[in-house]
């Protein structure tokens, strides 16, 4: 594989790791835990990997040293930084044991299944140190929750002589690494399962996991991107710049990036929720930053939208519930039916409240929503151009101003989706160290016999040789929510808190950015330099554990 000059010096990076994990550890444990709500029903679901300790690793003098091989997946969506997990990972069991083998399997959850998978070596791990992307083993978004999966899996497992299989994903991935963790032990198998808190959204998170892994990188990455266009746009001074930013569920990584860049505008979709406004309601918003900027001469500014803002207008949210329960239910009868029967179709067996707001959506968005879903059930929003509906129902909201005299100005937007452009990024030095503390974590979870934890480091803001390392059962982050029409359990979403440190920061300011012209352009990421520049984590982080 050919390097860049950028790629070969970031191979000699070094990661940090905390003083605990330098060496070999020994197991603290704390209390029992339990689950976040549905106490009873997450217990009756979990029982053999329910109720267990919190951990933290000290240092030791001894440990088990027993070989054992080990399996890796990544799953799901990439994040970067996805690499270093493995690199920690590798080398710490090498450590313990030179004789341990590690396996990736290839293409994620299915790589298990179908028996699909490569022995990771030294030789070949040296080429993904410290790099984006997931191309290693490839990832993918098979769903591990049927019993035949899992005695599939089994098979492989006993032909490698497997101890135990860390599976690297999100809330949805590490839902079915404790189902997997659940079956293996009422089995008896002896297989140990451990998880890694994955998504560049932010929304994994709680008092045990203080960020997930890629957040960093992909919000500085956006951020340069946004920086960029900011600067573009208080030169040409001509363009409204309409920028959507991923976070399906939750609006963290918008957040973030107006923390760092200060647009004119940012929409939150937890505001939007918690004060429930109507899509009208934010294009009135929109408009009125607008011409108050153009009443100023200042026909131009930028605005950030979250990806998953239209499920959050709490209309649209309830007329998609609804959707997702009426699809899961009748999706074969309604897939064959052509373009206005399918829309004829959805109106008859909406109820009246959903089917009146179903009618007065555009019709783009409106035949996306009632169009596939993803794996786990999901409008796949980032197909809905959110940016560029919001821009044309602003124009229109301008024109009826203008004939009423209430607006002077010119309007002309341009439209941006900063999506696939942070997944892979080279990661930032912060999740380059936060990388591979995770995955010496996983190794060392395994090493100490525990199953249907997720690896956690903690104490991320201060300098590295400080953070604390350990584990969570992860039965701890879960509770029950309607899945595909059913109850199911799974790991709570983090959403942005309007009483949190990051948002309170925002909103004190963001009447000024909206009326100024307050840019700031974050620039590329920096690897090298002083280590209040290339070392700082997120303004998120910094905020939510400012002591």
């Amino acid at each position: 594989m050919k390097k860049s000059a950028l790629q070969q010096a970031r191979a000699a990076y070094q990661p940090k790791l905390p003083k605990a994990l330098q060496g070999y550890v020994k197991v603290k444990e704390g209390a029992p835990t339990q689950s976040v709500d549905n106490q009873e029903e997450i217990k009756a679901l979990f029982p053999n990997t329910y109720g267990m300790p919190l951990i933290e690793f000290e240092e030791s003098d001894t440990a088990n040293t027993a070989r054992m091989n080990v399996g890796v997946i990544l799953s799901g969506g990439q994040a970067p930084g996805g690499h270093n997990v493995i690199t920690g990972l590798f080398d710490t069991i090498k450590k313990l044991n030179p004789e341990n083998r590690l396996f990736g399997f290839i293409l994620g959850p299915g790589g298990l299944v179908d028996h699909n998978y490569k022995e990771i070596t030294a030789e070949f791990i040296d080429e993904y140190r410290n790099t984006g992307g997931f191309d290693m083993i490839g990832s993918g978004r098979t769903k591990l929750e049927k019993e035949d999966q899992f005695e599939k899996g089994l098979e492989i497992i006993r032909q490698l002589d497997i101890k135990a299989v860390v599976i690297i994903g999100g809330d949805d991935s590490n839902t079915n690494a404790c189902v997997l963790a659940e079956y293996y032990a009422a089995k008896k198998c002896g297989v140990q399962v451990i998880g890694c808190p994955k998504t560049i959204d932010g929304d994994l998170k709680n008092d045990q996991i203080e960020t997930s892994f890629g957040f960093d990188t992909a919000c500085k990455t956006y951020s340069e991107l946004v920086g960029n266009i900011e600067r573009d746009c208080n030169s040409a001074r001509k363009y409204w710049h309409f920028i959507k930013v991923m976070g399906r569920s939750a609006s963290h990584i918008a957040l973030e990036c107006a923390l760092q860049c200060q647009p004119n505008i940012c929409l939150i979709s937890e505001e939007v929720e918690a004060k429930d406004m109507t899509l009208n309601q934010i294009v009135e918003q929109l408009a009125q930053v607008i011409a108050n900027r153009a009443a100023q001469g200042n026909n131009f500014g930028t605005v950030v939208v979250p990806e998953g803002l239209i499920e959050f207008i709490p209309a649209v949210g309830r007329l998609i519930q609804e959707l997702n329960d009426l699809l899961a239910a009748h999706g074969d009868e309604y897939k064959d039916l052509d373009k206005e029967a399918q829309r004829n179709y959805i109106l008859a067996h909406l109820s009246k409240e959903n089917a009146a707001t179903f009618e007065t959506l555009p019709e783009g968005v409106a035949r996306q929503l009632s169009l596939d879903r993803d794996p786990h059930g999901n409008v796949q929003v980032s197909l809905i151009e959110t940016e560029k509906l919001l821009s044309d129902m602003v124009a229109a909201k301008l024109d009826e101003w203008k004939k009423e005299g209430k607006y002077v100005g010119k309007f002309a937007a341009q439209h941006h989706f900063f999506g696939y452009e942070g997944r892979c990024a080279a990661p930032s030095n912060f999740d380059a160290d936060y990388c591979y503390a995770l995955g010496s974590s996983a190794a060392q979870l395994i090493a100490n016999g525990k199953t249907g934890y997720m690896a956690i480091v903690k104490n991320t803001t201060a300098p590295a040789a400080e953070w604390k390392a350990g584990g969570v059962p992860i039965t701890m982050m879960m509770n029950m929510e309607r899945r595909n029409g059913e109850m199911k359990p799974v790991i709570r979403k983090a959403l942005v808190e309007l009483d949190g440190a990051p948002f309170k920061a925002y909103a004190a300011v963001r009447d000024q950015w909206a009326i100024e012209t307050a840019f700031v352009y974050p620039g590329p990421i920096q690897y090298w330099g002083p280590a209040e520049v290339c070392d700082k984590p997120t303004m998120t982080l910094a905020l939510e554990q400012a002591k």
